[in-house]
Order: structure tokens, then C-alpha cells, then sequence
């Protein structure tokens, strides 16, 4: 699992967390648990990708929360695209 942190980045969400199951099945559980914990915190959530599994997003307000399966978070690397530095970022250090 990781956190980025996407504050002044987007104002989509301050924090995206990228997550990885096994299987289907296990993406499948570990979404289901997050989104039970979400109704018992009182936040209120949307939800894609549960029909297939392979990747489910869970839109938390200030969080946005991908389970992948292995394969497809390497293919998408959401990692690479969302942790590194803006442009600025880059040429101020």
C-alpha cells in the first residue's frame, strides 16, 4: 500500500492511497471492509469497479482509495503518475 499525498496537486482529494489483493476475490473483500469502516465512520463514499474486481476505486471525499490486482496496478502505475513532483517542484530543489 501507498500513500501520495495530493495536496496542491489536484482538488480532487489531499490523499489518494494505492492498494493491491491477490485476486479479484481479494480485491473484492478488502473493498468491502473499507467501505463497511467508511459507513461506520460516518463518511460518505462512492464506489466503482466492483462488478469486475480488477480495479476498484472508493471516493471518500479527502481520500480516494484504489485496490488494484497486481497486474493492472503495474499496468497503470498510478504511483509514477501522481507521486512525483510538478514541474516547479523539480526545477526549485
Amino acid at each position: 500500500m501507498v500513500a501520495i499525498d495530493l495536496r496542491g496537486k489536484t482538488s480532487l482529494a489531499d490523499t489518494m492511497v494505492v492498494a493491491s489483493g491477490r485476486s479479484t476475490t481479494h480485491v473484492s473483500a478488502i473493498a468491502d471492509r473499507l467501505l463497511r469502516q467508511c459507513k461506520t465512520a460516518g463518511t460518505a463514499t462512492r464506489v466503482e469497479g466492483l462488478s469486475n474486481c480488477d480495479w476498484v476505486l472508493v471516493d471518500a471525499g479527502d481520500a480516494i482509495i484504489h485496490i488494484f490486482r497486481p497486474e493492472v496496478r503495474q499496468f497503470y502505475n498510478l504511483e509514477k503518475m501522481w507521486g512525483g513532483l510538478r514541474p516547479e517542484e523539480a526545477h526549485a530543489g
